[in-house]
């Protein structure tokens, strides 16, 4: 794993192939997830070192703008991140639910990072546009004034880029709940 990570996230396929190969061709990163998603959207994710990682993004937004919804260069991100994408968690004693939810992928990984750095909270999930008509949303869980200000940070970071659609707390979800979402 790479320094930084970064994504570009396109209208199209043909554009976000596009755009990929440009990433590849700019500098020396690695592709962690290049692929279609709801609506017919597509993103890449890279990783690598800063510089590389932000000339490989900058490359590709520059080729492609018309095409571009939204893309962010991260260094050093929080590592509960790629937990919460794969689904490799493992929460163990769920508290309050925190749920922030995104018009991009690109605004729901930022909004993540944010949330894991802003308080003591454990990312559950990260979903990433799938069967979601291209929206994001996270989830994650700690004690209520955490969660809180976790949320809070986050979707203030969301709602600059113009891409925050909703988010709750919820102090004490039902047991009958956690077992769905875990």
């Amino acid at each position: 794993m790479g320094k930084a990570i970064g994504l570009v996230e396109y209208k199209t396929v043909s554009a976000g192939i596009t755009a990929a190969d440009t990433m590849i061709k700019t500098s020396e990163i690695e592709v962690l997830q290049s692929e279609a998603v709801c609506p017919g959207k597509y993103f890449t994710l890279i990783s690598g070192d800063l510089s590389a990682v932000r000339a490989a993004v900058d490359a590709a937004a520059a080729k492609l703008p018309d095409q571009l919804i939204d893309s962010f260069v991260l260094g050093n991100p929080h590592d509960s991140i790629f937990r919460a994408i794969y689904g490799t968690t493992g929460i163990k004693d769920p508290r309050a639910l925190g749920i922030l939810e995104t018009y991009s992928v690109a605004a729901a990984i930022v909004a993540a990072d944010t949330a894991a750095k802003t308080a003591i909270v454990d990312l559950i999930e990260l979903r990433l546009a799938r069967g979601m008509c291209g929206k994001s949303y996270l989830l994650l869980t700690g004690e209520v004034a955490a969660v809180t200000a976790a949320i809070e940070k986050a979707k203030a970071g969301a709602g600059e880029s113009g891409m925050f659609l909703d988010s709750s707390v919820i102090a004490g979800p039902d047991p009958k709940l956690w077992q769905n979402i875990l």
